[in-house]
């Protein structure tokens, strides 16, 4: 008999059918990117850490978690450190639109009615809404009206309280986290083999001026790709993240989907 999974591709097709064909469980879209993360922690980062989120919360609620979009849009110089950095490696925009809006499609073909998409990598989030909205249009067309789609970020879920703990010496914002102290205290936790914070270099904050250039200014960059320091990152923080983040997902898709606690509540 094959194992429980959560994972929609490890299960066989007979198997995910009976899971989908009514329409009531939901499935969860990883969507990531393959993104330089500073000296000290590997290029799919993004891919690993929505893909986890997302298999925490479909243990909480009877969800499917889809395959995870491993290329994602460019890096963007204030937000990823940017796209000239060797192993960056992205899509066109319409590209992420057009594979993203075929996959939904698809999920709702099988029966899905109610999707997630789980974002790990910033710059994807207008590519999604365009893809959505695409999607939705031409399910539309032929007569499906029924599909509910959840998007959502998941360092959206990180309140106050947690952020007064993880940056005690104040925050700066998201957009400059990039291969900070967020994404490298949760790989700390969880992929702590794929870390070497002994490699990561200690810099000021990355500081752009309020306006863009193209082609872009690899100066403008800090070196090492990181726009702030991963030196205060610990595994200890990763839990924090990781239970307020995963909260909030649940509460979210418990409240949009109206759920109710899935067949096991294991992390």
């Amino acid at each position: 008999m094959p194992r429980s999974t959560v994972f929609a591709a490890e299960m066989p097709w007979p198997d995910y059918q009976k899971r989908v064909q009514s329409g009531d469980v939901p499935v969860l879209i990883p969507l990531g990117s393959m993104e330089q993360h500073g000296h000290h922690m590997p290029m799919h980062v993004d891919v690993l850490l929505p893909t986890e989120f997302a298999r925490r919360v479909a243990e909480k609620v009877g969800a499917l978690v889809a395959p995870p979009f491993t290329y994602g849009y460019k890096s963007h110089q204030k937000s990823g450190g940017g796209n000239f950095f060797p192993g960056t490696t992205s899509l066109d925009g319409a590209s992420l639109v057009n594979a993203l809006k075929d996959v939904v499609k698809e999920f709702v073909r099988h029966g899905v009615r109610n999707l997630c998409i789980v974002n790990g990598h910033f710059e994807n989030s207008w590519f999604i809404t365009e893809a959505i909205d695409l999607a939705l249009r031409e399910l539309g067309w032929g007569g499906v009206h029924d599909v509910k789609i959840v998007v959502l970020s998941y360092w959206d879920f990180v309140d106050q309280a947690s952020i007064e703990k993880l940056y005690p010496n104040g925050f700066l914002g998201w957009d400059i986290e990039h291969g900070g102290v967020l994404e490298t205290s949760l790989m700390l936790r969880l992929h702590p083999d794929l870390v070497s914070l002994q490699d990561a270099v200690e810099h000021a904050p990355a500081t752009f001026p309020p306006y863009d250039v193209y082609p872009a200014k690899p100066e403008w960059t800090p070196a090492s790709g990181t726009l702030s320091s991963p030196k205060e990152a610990t595994a200890e923080k990763g839990d924090i993240l990781l239970e307020v983040c995963t909260a909030g997902i649940v509460n979210a898709l418990q409240t949009e989907f109206a759920l109710t606690a899935g067949p096991s509540g294991s992390n």
